[in-house]
């Protein structure tokens, strides 16, 4: 006999409780469950289960084999599913995790082609300024940008977010531009406030030196969301530090103007997620692999920063020349419920 057969036989016995309950949900005679128990404990040499007229329980070796076996048959029936999953054509319920901003700005016209390509899938996207527990909450894949916030998941990079400073013309012509990182102390910096997220508490420049400077902005303006910053920076409110992906358009039509580019921010990254316990199914596989031929290394939330026609080099970001000064802003914090 199949020794796995033995394997998965023994297991339904314990979860049945009793050898006909498992020979009914397996289909075959209590003579072959007890056959099949018999010679597991045979190979092995040790009592499995104790026996009575009504029922059977674990020994505790019986037990300890148990665990290993629900485990090791789970390992086969999950690598078994990934090898037929690769002939089979995307299908099923697809459940994201994205943060907010990302997700309504670029995910969601994403997920849109796609479900038009693979019409055999259906989306169910989770917006959230935490990563779900992937796991425990059913979540196939999570779209994360920035630092990854548990080392135990799988990611795929799919493209990079780079990080700019920039503010409205009209902040700008009222204000003047800040010419090194230590104008900025008599600017109004919009700055957003996460919370264990420690990378966002300062605004991180690097000079062209390679001297890494960690500047803590002041403003009248701190949210846990990004896409507010962006909507008072558009008003002339004051100045920002966010990714491309949230502002690349505004770059792009002159609503706002990038400033201090002769020093550059450490670029976030877009990653895919998802558990190591789960193999990387059909529809999880080319939903991955679309996003990443979608954003790829040269996203187009970046084609503001490029010349036309040019897909790979990064020209300098453009600036707008300006003069004046401002005060010291008062400090005020407002909460949203949405990065």
């Amino acid at each position: 006999m199949d020794r796995f057969d033995n394997m998965r036989i023994f297991a339904k016995v314990v979860e049945s409780g009793s050898f006909t309950g498992a020979a009914a949900r397996l289909g075959i005679s209590a003579s072959m469950v007890s056959q099949h128990v018999k010679e597991l404990e045979e190979r092995l040499g040790a009592r499995l289960l104790n026996r009575t007229t009504r029922k059977v329980s674990l020994t505790e070796t019986g037990r300890a084999y148990y665990e290993r076996c629900v485990r090791l048959l789970a390992d086969l029936e999950e690598t078994e599913q990934a090898v037929s999953d690769m002939h089979a054509a995307p299908c099923g319920e697809l459940r994201i995790n994205a943060t907010p901003s990302f997700g309504i700005l670029q995910l969601a016209p994403a997920i849109a082609d796609f479900t038009a390509r693979f019409p055999g899938i259906s989306v169910e996207l989770m917006l959230s300024i935490r990563i779900a527990d992937l796991i425990d909450e059913g979540v196939d894949v999570a779209v994360w940008v920035g630092e990854l916030p548990d080392s135990s998941l799988i990611a795929r990079q799919l493209a990079p977010c780079r990080m700019v400073v920039c503010g409205a013309p009209s902040y700008f012509e009222q204000h003047g531009t800040p010419r090194t990182p230590a104008d900025l102390t008599t600017h109004n910096c919009l700055t957003v406030a996460v919370t264990g997220l420690s990378y966002y508490r300062a605004w991180h420049l690097t000079a062209a030196d390679g001297t890494a400077l960690n500047i803590s902005p002041i403003g009248n303006l701190s949210t846990n969301s990004g896409a507010v910053l962006k909507v008072a920076a558009l008003a002339g409110h004051g100045l920002v530090c966010l990714p491309t992906y949230l502002v690349g358009d505004a770059l792009q039509s002159g609503r706002l103007v990038t400033v201090l580019d002769e020093y550059t921010a450490p670029p976030l990254t877009l990653r895919a997620l998802y558990p190591h316990n789960r193999h990387l199914s059909a529809k999880v596989r080319a939903f991955v692999d679309f996003l990443a031929s979608r954003f790829g290394r040269e996203p187009p939330w970046d084609s503001w920063c490029r010349a036309p026609g040019e897909q790979s080099a990064l020209p300098a970001p453009r600036r707008r020349e300006m003069t004046g000064s401002s005060t010291k802003p008062r400090r005020s914090k407002i909460r949203a419920d949405a990065s």
